[in-house]
């Protein structure tokens, strides 16, 4: 089935309401996992759409070196940014604790 409207298409396997869909979430996954797409629509107009999800062949390394590179991870042996210090002056604590008293 292609479903449209003036600003886009897309080919689903079925389209269900928003109403269906919530009752039917069993149906749409049975559809997901065959490899078909499936719509749904909020007052007629196409809001999601569930489709199986593309799989990662990614090795372990280079899953690193890409969380790495956005700045996930941080590599061994080099400094981290570490907390910044709130309190300046040591004892705060302390005092803290003993103007509650």
């Amino acid at each position: 089935m292609i479903w449209s409207d003036w600003s886009i298409t897309v080919a689903v396997a079925r389209v269900y309401s928003t109403y269906e869909a919530k009752a039917k979430l069993s149906e749409i996954l049975r559809k997901v996992r065959t490899g078909q797409s499936v719509g749904i629509t909020y007052r007629g107009d196409l809001v999601a759409e569930v489709r199986p999800v593309d799989p990662v062949r990614e090795s372990l390394e280079e899953r690193i070196r890409r969380l790495e590179a956005q700045g996930v991870l941080t590599p061994p042996g080099r400094p981290n940014r570490g907390i910044p210090r709130v309190v300046r002056r040591p004892g705060a604590l302390k005092r803290f604790l003993a103007s509650r008293d």
